[in-house]
């Protein structure tokens, strides 16, 4: 049976699976440090989706993630249909991280409770996306070619190779290279079809811990940035993961890079996407922006 939540005032969601817990026992005492609070750990995929719609009706004003960014989407999906009754915050303790750069949160635990203690929340846009089920994301969903990579990109590479991780993993990615039919459709009124190897629809500008995939994304803009790879010859494809790897990307011959608050995105053979680390169906998927439909405290701007 899963866990369930009291009434109070903050919930706090972890998943002791994290890629930064080592200690669990340590990480409670860390955790419990915020006021007001309940801690609970996750004992299976789904539990934090499920502790977090627990939470909303139990009456809980604050709802934080302490996980990685498949936690934090759990979290989300957990909420989404009652975002404007809670605020949220974020305890990364994953390997990837990506979210957390958004929100220039610290990595000490101690210093990120603190943070959150005394953030003021900052309305943050929310994905919809529509395939086979639906699904809400934040950061980014990416399907194709960059799905690949992202599974080839496991802890130890990303540690030893640091920010070549992405090239490295493209490169080792690159026989597996397949073309779908794509029609993309931008905001119900410009459509374009083209063969692609990979469709990324981003929110945040981060993934696989620390590849700029979308240098100029914003989180509150109300818009989604669409970077797609058309088919070409796997040295060109080479030479747009080297460009990816250091975010200078957008301006590549070898890269569409559009903006839209809805995209529509229907393939043959189907896309599955990759959504903020979870699978969703490969069915046409329909992405749309519900601008600032939540509330995320923050670190301070730098």
């Amino acid at each position: 049976m899963s866990p369930r939540i009291p009434s109070v005032k903050t919930c706090i969601i972890c998943n002791p699976g994290a890629g930064s817990v080592d200690d669990r026992e340590l990480i409670r005492g860390k955790l419990s440090a915020f006021p007001s609070s309940s801690l609970h750990f996750t004992e299976k995929s789904g539990d934090a989706t499920r502790l977090a719609a627990d939470a909303i009706s139990h009456g809980c004003d604050l709802v934080i993630a302490a996980g990685g960014d498949g936690t934090l989407n759990e979290v989300i999906n957990g909420i989404a249909a009652h975002s404007d009754k809670v605020e949220l915050g974020l305890v990364p303790l994953g390997t990837g991280n990506d979210f957390a750069r958004m929100l220039n949160l610290p990595d000490s635990i101690d210093d990120c409770v603190e943070t959150l203690r005394v953030a003021e929340p900052l309305p943050i846009d929310l994905v919809r996306v529509t395939s086979d089920e639906v699904r809400y994301f934040i950061n980014v969903s990416a399907g194709g070619f960059s799905g690949t990579v992202n599974e080839k990109l496991t802890p130890e590479i990303k540690q030893s190779w640091g920010p070549l991780a992405y090239l490295r993993c493209a490169a080792e990615a690159l026989p597996e290279l397949r073309v779908y039919k794509t029609t993309i459709t931008l905001d119900d009124m410009s459509t374009m079809e083209v063969d692609l190897y990979n469709a990324v629809i981003a929110n945040g500008r981060y993934v696989a811990g620390g590849t700029l995939i979308a240098p100029d994304a914003s989180i509150d803009d109300g818009l989604l940035d669409i970077i797609l790879i058309p088919e070409n010859p796997a040295g060109s494809i080479a030479l747009v993961a080297a460009q990816i790897a250091v975010g200078a990307h957008l301006t590549s011959e070898g890269v569409i890079f559009r903006r839209a608050a809805k995209v529509v995105v229907n393939s043959t053979p189907g896309m599955w996407f990759n959504v903020d680390g979870e699978l969703v169906g490969n069915e046409p998927a329909t992405f749309e922006v519900l601008p600032r439909a939540l509330r995320f405290r923050a670190g301070p701007k730098t």
